[in-house]
C-alpha cells in the first residue's frame, strides 16, 4: 500500500464527510493506493456515527474508537500501529490542513528520501496572541534544545516513512516532538515544507494556554529521557557527586574555621547550613540514581534497541 492517512479527532462530525471526500479525490487523482484511519478521541458528537457511515460507502476508510479522551499523542500512537502504508501522513480532522499537499509530501518522502517531512504553517490564521506568538516561542526553545531546523513541530501536517512510525512511541503530550523522537531513534533526515493553513470551517479549537507550558514540560522530559533514559546514573550521580563534594568541603573548611578560632560561632552562620543542605542534596540525587538504574534493570524495555537491519541472521 502507498499510502495511510492517520487523522485524530475530537467531535469532528461536522468536517469528516467534506475532509474524506477531499481526500479521496487528491489521492485517486495520483492514483495512490490508500487507507484513511480516523481515531475518534472520546467525542461526544456523532463523530463515530459519521465513521461508521463513511465507512460502509468507501471500504478505505477506517476507524478506532476510544472510550474516553486519551488525548492526540495516545490517538496518534494506536494509529501508527495500524498503519501499514509506505508512506504515513498524518493530519488534524479539523480542515485547517489542505489535503492538496499530500502529494508533494509523499514526493519528498519517496523520491528525496527524507525520514520525515514537518509542515510548516508560515502563514497562521491563528490568534495573534494567543497563539502565533506563543507558538514561535515554543518552537524557538525546541529548535534550540533539539538542534533540529524546523519552524514548526507542532504543525499536525506530517509525513513519514512507515519504518519510522513503527520505530517510535508516543505518550503524554509528546505529538509536538515526534521530529525530537524520531532524531534520537536514529532517524536523522528531517524535512520541512511549508504548507496551506486555512480559516478554521467548522467546530472550535481543542487547544488552551495550558499546551504551551505542558509543551515545554514535556520537551525536557523527551531531552532527558533521549540522553539519560537508559544509564540515569550518570545524571543523578554526577549531580549528585558534585553537590556532596561542594557540602562536605564547605563543611571540612568551616570546622578548620572553627578548630584556628574556637571563639568564632560555627552554627549562626548561613554558610553553615548551605553547607548541609548541598550535602543532603547530593546524597539525595546519589540515591535517586540508584534507583532510577534499578527501575530501568527490571525493566521489560531495558534490553529494547532499534536495530536498522540483519545479515545471515
Amino acid at each position: 500500500m502507498h499510502l495511510s492517512l492517520v487523522i485524530p479527532l475530537l467531535n469532528e462530525a461536522e468536517s469528516l464527510p467534506e475532509l474524506c471526500t477531499w481526500i479521496e479525490r487528491v489521492v485517486l487523482a495520483h492514483q495512490f493506493s490508500y487507507e484513511i484511519i480516523l481515531i475518534d478521541d472520546g467525542s461526544t458528537d456523532d463523530s463515530w456515527e459519521t465513521i461508521e457511515k463513511l465507512s460502509l460507502h468507501n471500504g478505505h476508510i477506517k476507524g478506532i474508537r476510544f472510550q474516553r479522551n486519551y488525548g492526540k499523542s495516545a490517538a496518534l500512537n494506536e494509529g501508527f500501529k495500524a498503519a501499514s502504508g509506505d508512506v504515513v501522513i498524518t493530519m488534524d480532522a479539523d480542515m485547517q490542513d489542505s489535503p492538496d499537499e499530500i502529494p508533494e509530501l509523499v514526493r519528498m518522502i519517496k523520491e528525496e528520501g527524507y525520514d520525515l517531512v514537518s509542515g510548516w504553517k508560515k502563514k497562521r490564521y491563528d490568534n495573534t496572541f494567543t497563539k502565533n506568538i506563543p507558538s514561535k516561542l515554543f518552537n524557538a526553545v525546541a529548535r534550540r534544545s533539539s538542534g533540529i531546523r524546523l519552524h514548526d513541530f507542532n504543525c499536525g501536517l506530517k509525513a513519514y516513512k512507515k519504518k519510522v512510525i513503527k520505530s517510535i512511541e508516543v505518550f503524554g503530550e509528546m505529538h509536538r516532538y515526534i521530529p525530537v523522537i524520531a532524531k534520537q531513534s536514529g532517524f536523522k533526515k528531517i524535512g520541512e515544507k511549508i504548507v496551506e493553513h486555512r480559516p478554521r470551517k467548522y467546530g472550535t479549537s481543542k487547544f488552551g494556554w495550558s499546551r504551551f507550558v505542558n509543551g515545554f514540560l514535556d520537551l525536557a522530559t523527551i531531552i532527558f529521557l533521549g540522553k539519560f533514559g537508559k544509564r540515569p546514573m550518570q545524571f543523578f550521580g554526577l549531580y549528585g557527586t558534585l553537590s556532596f563534594i561542594i557540602g562536605l568541603v564547605s563543611s571540612i573548611y568551616l570546622i578548620i574555621s572553627k578548630i584556628i578560632q574556637p571563639e568564632t560561632g560555627l552554627t549562626n552562620k548561613p554558610f553553615f547550613y548551605i553547607a548541609l543542605t548541598t550535602m543532603v542534596i547530593g546524597m539525595q540525587l546519589f540515591l535517586s540514581g540508584f534507583v532510577a538504574e534499578l527501575v530501568v534493570r527490571n525493566s521489560g524495555e531495558r534490553n529494547h534497541y532499534l536495530i536498522d537491519s540483519k545479515l545471515g541472521l
